[in-house]
């Protein structure tokens, strides 16, 4: 991050630009707006005097597609450049915005009384943040009416605007301006696991069943995960017990956590010592923009992901990163600004350094349609930066089958469609889907997956999710969008996983289960790689849907209800309920070799 004020190219002359007149700046044009307030959100008013906010501005790249084109180059295995992954410079290089735009802007801004000074650069020039802006005047300088909203289940307050405008002269030159209309915030993302209540679970581990696995893996050794999943079962069905990790030094596995969820160094610790006792670990907490690590108080998404993200990937060193932003916010004389903005904070901090791990689970997400597309696709274009860049980034896909409640859409037409999940739904991530059972593996039903309403359907799967659609025919005609970006992309099991939870074994249940598991499959792919020489795999999905599609176990029955429907049925090949299957460790290991 650097000043605006030591770069010449943004003084209001160096480039002879014309200034636009004043009036210019007055002619605004609505950006994005809501017609009401997103669902369970209740405005409370304004908010007292002496309220600011953090600002953040996406500026539109000068080269449109030369991230995307970089990005598929070094992810097609087809491609002379498979594998040459960029570095931070090359990236920031790509992604510049033109010298114009950073002074047009630069005017804009200086109108309306905010000092070049005040404003720091990010992302190779494309992120501009403008800390403590007073709310009167972002509300000027936006065309907006920001006001308090508090969440009515988890009572989080935060600062938002239902709609927001830009002059016309920032149209081709601005993508987003955050936070404005996207009232997510870290506990309002949807976190896709649960606690499993009633279930069976292994206080006392499941050391008889480590022995048998390791002596027989046979059909009815297996057939006893059917019920319950613990580390022992995955690495027999997923073929990861007999790989032993080598480039540690190198290779790291990341877990982005966000506010309140603190991974336990105690529970993990006595976790594989009940379900992997042959091994003793630790991971490393990363702490961003304020996160906490209140090791008293953990929370079961946190321990869930570093617990089998470890079992799977172990020795490869882990890195847990606590994300915070402020608490609810309520504004007083000591929080006067609200920097609440998920995944924001996490890409910022992330991007921004030098070396980052190979691989990355997340397991939040939100409904597509409660994201303003212009934010989306700019969030989605920084984890496009990330898979420039050698990380493969995993997401899970959600919980809610095609879509939770009712599925009425929110453009004021009130129309029932499915409903799909973001970031699972950008076409930079994997996405991954939940299975249950052996002997055969069928599709969880609460698996998330569909059809992206803001992404079109990327090259790289195109032909897979053409033969699922002519199989299928005119069933759900419009209720789902044809041609958009189809996920999820695989998927593992996602039911009856034990984990310690406060010294206690207990069930969980979601596709945050699957992710982090998948996770671990991966980062041991890449420490294979990485021991013979080979770069990272970075971004997955055209090596998936390419030379490793044979590396699957494909998922042949079950489907995802939702929104009054029985959902996509899973079948034979590509679905958008299991993707392309499950992982098989060793096929995929010959396959990327």
């Amino acid at each position: 991050m650097y000043w605006l004020s030591v770069l010449s190219i943004l003084t209001v002359v160096s480039f002879g630009l014309a200034i636009p007149a004043v009036s210019l700046w007055d002619d605004m044009r609505v950006k994005h707006a809501w017609a009401t307030a997103p669902e369970k959100w209740d405005c409370l008013g304004h908010p007292p005097a002496g309220t600011t906010i953090d600002l953040r501005i996406a500026l539109k790249s000068h080269h449109e597609n030369a991230l995307v084109n970089a990005l598929y180059e070094v992810s097609d295995p087809k491609h002379p450049n498979y594998g040459a992954h960029l570095s931070k410079e090359e990236v920031a290089k790509l992604v510049a915005p033109h010298p114009d735009t950073l002074e047009l802007v630069t005017s804009w801004l200086i109108h309306h009384g905010v000092p070049s000074t005040s404003v720091s650069i990010t992302h190779g020039g494309n992120w501009l943040t403008i800390p403590a802006v007073p709310l009167d005047q972002a509300n000027t300088l936006l065309g907006a009416s920001y006001q308090l909203y508090r969440h009515v289940e988890t009572s989080e307050t935060v600062l938002r605007t239902i709609g927001y405008a830009l002059p016309n002269a920032l149209f081709g030159h601005v993508q987003t301006v955050a936070p404005t209309t996207y009232f997510g915030s870290p506990r309002a993302l949807r976190q896709t696991s649960n606690l499993r209540t009633g279930g069976p679970t292994l206080p006392q581990g499941d050391r008889e069943l480590q022995i048998e696995l390791t002596n027989a893996n046979s059909p009815s050794v297996l057939e006893q995960c059917s019920k319950i999943i613990t580390p022992s079962c995955l690495r027999a069905m997923y073929n990861t017990s007999t790989y032993k990790p080598s480039a540690t030094a190198q290779n790291q596995l990341g877990i982005a956590g966000y506010l309140g969820q603190f991974a336990s160094q105690r529970d993990l610790t006595q976790f594989m010592a009940l379900f992997r006792g042959d091994v003793v670990t630790t991971f490393k907490v990363q702490q961003v923009n304020g996160g906490g690590n209140d090791q008293s108080n953990p929370g079961a998404e946190a321990n869930l992901d570093i617990q089998y993200a470890e079992s799977i990937s172990f020795p490869t060193p882990n890195i847990y990163y606590s994300t915070g932003g402020s608490p609810p916010f309520i504004p007083d004389s000591t929080t006067p600004t609200d920097t609440n903005e998920p995944y924001l904070d996490w890409l910022n901090f992330t991007l921004g350094q030098e070396t980052i791990p190979q691989t990355i689970s997340t397991s939040y997400g939100d409904d597509e349609q409660t994201v303003p597309p212009d934010y989306a696709r700019s969030v989605c274009d920084l984890f496009g930066q990330l898979g420039a860049r050698g990380v493969s980034a995993l997401f899970s896909s959600g919980d809610g089958g095609v879509g939770n409640g009712t599925c009425l859409t929110n453009d004021g037409t009130n129309r029932v469609q499915f409903i799909p999940v973001f970031p699972a739904s950008c076409p930079f991530v994997t996405a991954v889907g939940g299975t249950t059972g052996v002997n055969p593996e069928v599709a969880a039903s609460l698996s998330g997956g569909g059809f992206s309403n803001y992404f079109g359907q990327p090259s790289y799967q195109k032909n897979a999710v053409s033969s699922y659609l002519t199989r299928i025919g005119e069933q759900y005609a419009g209720l789902y969008n044809r041609g958009g970006r189809a996920y999820p992309d695989i998927s593992a099991q996602a039911l009856n996983y034990q984990i310690v939870f406060n010294g206690q074994v207990v069930g969980v249940e979601g596709t945050s289960c699957s992710a982090p598991t998948v996770a671990g499959i991966i980062s041991l792919l890449n420490d294979f790689r990485i021991s013979n020489g080979k770069p990272s795999l970075g971004f997955l999905n055209p090596l998936l849907y390419t030379r490793a599609s044979g590396g699957f176990n494909e998922i042949k029955s079950g489907s995802n209800p939702g929104c009054g429907t029985q959902g996509f049925a899973a079948m034979a090949g590509w679905n958008p309920v299991t993707g392309l299957g499950t992982p098989d460790f060793l096929k995929l290991k010959a396959l990327i070799g």
